[in-house]
């Protein structure tokens, strides 16, 4: 019989760490972390990541895990995930619980990610140097000219991606595009998943409120903890860019947190038009606990 595991999503703030925690616990199993800013353990505020005391409750994996200058991507998280769930220390146990709202990540799981080689130190370095040197636009037509038909589709102001697909252009001498077969992978467990989702404006309501509790919490305390490494890659994320620009001076804090605020409500809007193109997704209020696990136990292997 086939393990399984359930697969709970949703947006930033919806309440997917209190849900996926009264599940682990109904099924007494672990929570495998899935949110790739709360891999680092440095970051525990502006992440929202799980509390120790969430933790004693139940297991974690993969929260709090890498350095801010750990080189990580979901193709890696693939592979550690799916390791652990069919070799690793859960190979044995019935049923497991993944949750974050991290799209890509997610996705790589459950469908897998193309076989795209790891990028080599080097190569991360000389990037990155030529990033810093002569900017996105001539990185941007580095890629045009190398690998046009990812050109023609790659988010223009997304850096990373930019960069990561050259990475692959100059370690491999092949374009980034001849890699992404785009093949869903099949999977030796069961798969059930679950979209967590409230109305608009309850939500907006709870991430407005959430960032100002970060604040309250000692965020503006973190993010000077974190102040050397900001151009990492791990810290191109919603709340620290807006409040490094208020340590710098260039904003008050309270024009900092009406950003952050409205630019997690635009990264919300964004992971629910992603996850809304799963139709494997069934959606519950975050509350409805009872009939998520009804739902759980009528999809699971008798």
């Amino acid at each position: 019989m086939k393990n399984s595991l359930i697969v709970i999503v949703g947006p930033t703030g919806v309440g997917k760490t209190a849900t996926s925690l009264l599940i682990a616990e109904h099924y007494g199993c672990s929570i495998i972390n899935a949110d790739s800013r709360q891999l680092y353990r440095a970051l525990p505020i502006g992440t929202a990541a799980p509390t120790e005391a969430e933790k004693r409750r139940v297991r974690h994996y993969f929260a709090g895990t890498l350095e801010l200058d750990d080189y990580y991507s979901a193709s890696l998280f693939e592979q550690s995930v799916t390791h652990l769930l069919t070799e690793g220390e859960l190979k044995d146990h019935p049923v497991s619980v993944l949750t974050g709202g991290s799209m890509m990540y997610i996705d790589a799981v459950c469908d897998g990610i193309d076989d795209i080689p790891t990028v080599e130190a080097e190569t991360r370095a000389l990037l990155k140097r030529k990033l810093a040197e002569e900017g996105l636009d001539r990185l941007l037509e580095e890629l045009r000219v190398l690998d046009p038909d990812y050109y023609r589709i790659v988010d223009r102001h997304n850096t990373r991606r930019v960069v990561h697909a050259l990475e692959i252009c100059y370690q491999t001498g092949r374009t980034y595009t001849s890699y992404r077969t785009e093949t869903k992978k099949e999977r030796p467990f069961e798969i059930i998943k679950i979209g967590l989702t409230r109305e608009r404006e309850e939500l907006y309501r709870r991430i407005n409120r959430r960032v100002e509790e970060m604040i309250a919490a000692g965020f503006i305390d973190e993010v000077l903890s974190v102040y050397p490494y900001r151009h990492m890659n791990s810290l191109n994320t919603v709340g620290y860019k807006e409040l490094f620009e208020y340590v710098d001076g260039l904003c008050t804090l309270e024009n900092a947190v009406t950003r952050i605020q409205g630019n997690t409500r635009r990264y919300c809007r964004k992971q629910l038009t992603w996850f809304k193109r799963d139709p494997s997704i069934t959606w519950f209020h975050p509350d409805d606990v009872d009939r998520i696990i009804a739902h759980i136990d009528h999809h699971l292997p008798h």
